[in-house]
């Protein structure tokens, strides 16, 4: 329960530097049981190792003026959630169509393929199957509330 609080906090501190910044967004706030915290940021455009940078020194300072860990005992690390993380939010979403995607269903079932659009429920899902002349294309509507992960699949 004292991490909700603390994470609640954070998010406020957040959203405050980020009023100033609409091209970036939150994507998720995590606290280790040392007071190791783990902002996790995103931009429209993708976030520079400098943006995180400024981001966390602001953070940083806002976290201790709030006194929110006692003694100032935190740590603070701000990045962006790499390619190997879920996606979490619509605007993630948003700046990943067009690309090579892995969706985990709740029932457990894999797709993958190309994410071509989104939609406020979910996304569409274009997989390809077969290979040469017996190649066909399938479409898949997928509701949000049926996606347990996507996680952005990278081709070389």
């Amino acid at each position: 329960m004292v991490y909700e609080t603390q994470i609640n906090v954070i998010e406020t501190l957040v959203q405050g530097l980020l009023s100033a910044e609409p091209d970036y967004f939150l994507v998720e706030i995590k606290i280790k049981p040392t007071n190791n915290v783990k902002v996790f940021l995103d931009g429209d455009k993708g976030i520079s190792i400098e943006k995180c940078a400024q981001f966390n020194r602001s953070l940083y300072k806002k976290i201790e003026e709030s006194q929110l860990f006692p003694g100032g005992d935190f740590s603070l690390e701000v990045s962006s959630p790499g390619l190997g993380q879920p996606l979490k939010s619509l605007r993630q979403y948003k700046k990943n169509i067009g690309r090579p995607i892995e969706v985990v269903l709740l029932d457990g079932t894999k797709k993958d393929g190309k994410m071509t659009d989104i939609t406020e429920d979910g996304i569409i899902l274009e997989e390809t199957k077969g290979k040469n002349k017996k190649k066909e294309t399938i479409s898949h509507a997928i509701l949000f509330s049926n996606i347990k992960t996507t996680t952005i699949q990278v081709v070389f």
